[in-house]
């Protein structure tokens, strides 16, 4: 396993889903773990899961889509425990409609947290790891970002954002030692797929070519490498989690 020694990690939308699975598995790995959402109540949960089993975390109430609220959670970050190594893009929302039926508040709200929120994250840690010559920036785009979805393009449009972005971000920072990587999961046990009935989820099964949907731990696994020092030569690219489903 990649080692961690005094590393610290911020992770947006950890109160749920993949952004808990990552902090959880960042902890047991040893990395100090700022977790940052706007539901308090879950974010305690995680913290004092995290505690419960020896490791560190603390939570951050943050709206991702208002760079202020951004900046302040990364301040707090760093002011209590020293600094940040690692920060993982995570927070997303779904508001999908066709087109025909979609209104400029689906479309803007959505943008506001999952591409704007994400360029506010890499703003706001981007001093702090240009500062120390390090860090690792790991964003959490989609398939649907590779694919496109009908009933979907917000969401679709949104999340190809984030890879566009990615390879500009790792192209700014790679001089200062700071590598940025997209991550590209496809169906995963989420809220975010809570909403698909189980015909839909047998059909999706049923194209995957490993035979089942992800589970947000599959995703964890593959962020914790990327965030390790063995992923030192790894920037600007996107890798997909998706069970053979999109190659």
């Amino acid at each position: 396993m990649p080692k961690f020694d005094e590393r610290v990690a911020f992770v947006t939308g950890a109160s749920r889903g993949i952004g808990r699975a990552i902090a959880e598995l960042f902890a047991h790995n040893g990395i100090k773990v700022v977790c940052g959402s706007r539901s308090i109540e879950n974010l305690n949960s995680v913290v004092d899961g995290i505690k419960s089993k020896g490791g560190e975390a603390k939570a951050v109430t943050i709206d991702v889509s208002k760079f202020e609220e951004m900046e302040e959670g990364v301040r707090q970050g760093a002011k209590d425990y020293g600094t940040i190594h690692i920060f993982v893009n995570n927070a997303a929302i779904i508001r999908d409609k066709l087109i025909v039926r979609m209104g400029a508040n689906d479309w803007d709200e959505l943008m506001a947290v999952n591409l704007r929120g994400c360029f506010n994250g890499i703003k706001a840690i981007t001093p702090l790891m240009i500062k120390n010559r390090y860090g690792r920036i790991i964003n959490i785009t989609s398939l649907i970002g590779l694919t496109g979805n009908a009933g979907q393009a917000n969401y679709a449009a949104s999340k190809a954002g984030v890879i566009g972005l990615t390879k500009s971000a790792a192209r700014e920072l790679a001089s200062r030692n700071i590598t940025v990587n997209a991550v590209a999961p496809g169906y995963i046990e989420t809220v975010l797929t809570a909403h698909l009935s189980d015909k839909v989820k047998e059909e999706l099964i049923s194209q995957i070519p490993l035979k089942r949907i992800g589970v947000p731990e599959d995703v964890a696994h593959l962020v914790l490498f990327l965030a390790s020092d063995e992923a030192e030569y790894i920037t600007g690219q996107t890798v997909s989690v998706n069970g053979g489903l999109y190659m």
